[in-house]
């Protein structure tokens, strides 16, 4: 086995893609990252310390653990520097139960749910509670906290909900529910609890503005709002996401109208718009639409060439193609036809009714 030096880190195995199309653990002492759609890809493993990464030997074995710290500890990751272990192997089985929990965390942040797509969204409580479960269960790779290691921060926001499901009709809602509120230590007991239904929200696109207050439009057009840039399960993951229009409000000045298709609340998130020179910017409401002031008159505005209209809703940045979206999208499609290793809120989402 190959150890590469990037960025002051030692690392193992084949590249990953970017995301969203990586699915990754953080461990005691390391990151693990795979390719989320091809099951057969090795683990891509980088060890942030690997003197805490006391779980190596689980993986490796108790010799190999002994040759990998000897080789790598105290040696500087420098640039483009290697440590060869030709006898080193990692045990597929001993990896498999991380790999799964990858992929929760990879649907927490990444399930393309939209109703444009056909793509259910996931009972966000049913699906933190088996990631805290499955958490629980592999406790001996997270004996220093890590982003991933927190379950208290996956079942506190649902507490209430995981309680009442312990009531659910479906039994295999209520076992996890209970497994929660014990490893929880939730006193409420069940007789204390209401019931509560599952249910799916649908969402779309947030209503338009108020046409009578408003010019006709000038200009418009729709954009996608890229993944990696907004934070996870805010808006609708389809194509064509987000419309603007150029038009005169009740005062006459020129605004852009800027419309979201949301899932959930997008306050805050910052929204920028350009056409040459012309620039503005202002954050959403939480029903995901805005309205931005243009510093142009009402002539020069219906006189601009707006067919190269920049619309950049969350962070700046390059985000993910288009490409690598439709490649998710036909994963989460797989995945809720029937996966091996498909969660209950996997399993719940393509039960239900769309």
């Amino acid at each position: 086995m190959r150890f590469v030096a990037g960025e002051g880190l030692w690392q193992t195995g084949p590249p990953v893609p970017p995301p969203p199309a990586v699915a990754v653990l953080e461990v005691a002492g390391a990151v693990l990252a795979w390719t989320v759609d091809d099951p057969a890809a090795p683990v891509q493993i980088t060890f942030t310390d690997i003197t805490a990464a006391d779980w190596v030997w689980r993986v490796t074995g108790a010799a190999g653990h002994v040759a990998l710290v000897d080789a790598l500890h105290g040696t500087p990751a420098d640039a483009g520097g290697t440590v060869d272990l030709p006898d080193l192997t990692l045990d597929p089985g001993a990896l498999a139960p991380l790999r799964r929990l990858a992929i929760g965390h990879w649907l927490r942040r990444w399930w393309p749910a939209s109703v444009g797509d056909a793509i259910v969204d996931l009972d966000a409580a049913v699906l933190d509670a088996e990631i805290a479960v499955l958490t629980a269960s592999a406790q001996e790779f997270f004996t220093e906290d890590t982003l991933d290691s927190d379950i208290d921060s996956l079942l506190q926001p649902h507490r209430d909900i995981l309680v009442a499901y312990r009531l659910d009709g479906d039994p295999r809602v209520a076992e996890l529910a209970a497994a929660c509120a014990e490893l929880a230590d939730w006193t409420p007991a069940v007789d204390d609890a209401v019931p509560t239904q599952r249910h799916r929200d649908d969402y779309a696109l947030a209503a338009g503005w108020d046409d009578s207050a408003t010019g006709p439009a000038i200009a418009g057009g729709a954009r996608t709002i890229a993944w990696t840039t907004v934070p996870p399960a805010v808006f609708d993951a389809a194509e064509d996401n987000v419309d603007w229009s150029v038009h005169t409000d009740s005062t006459g000045a020129v605004v852009a109208s800027v419309r979201t298709a949301v899932r959930g609340s997008a306050a805050g998130i910052e929204v920028r718009l350009r056409c040459a020179d012309i620039t503005a910017a202002g954050v959403l409401t939480a029903d995901g639409t805005a309205t931005l002031t243009l510093e142009i008159s009402e002539s020069a505005a219906w006189n601009q060439d707006w067919t190269a209209t920049e619309l950049v809703v969350g962070s700046p940045g390059v985000g993910e193609g288009r490409q690598l979206r439709d490649r998710m999208r036909e994963l989460a499609r797989s995945r809720l036809s029937g996966a091996d290793d498909a969660f209950l809120a996997e399993v719940l989402a393509a039960e239900s009714d769309y």
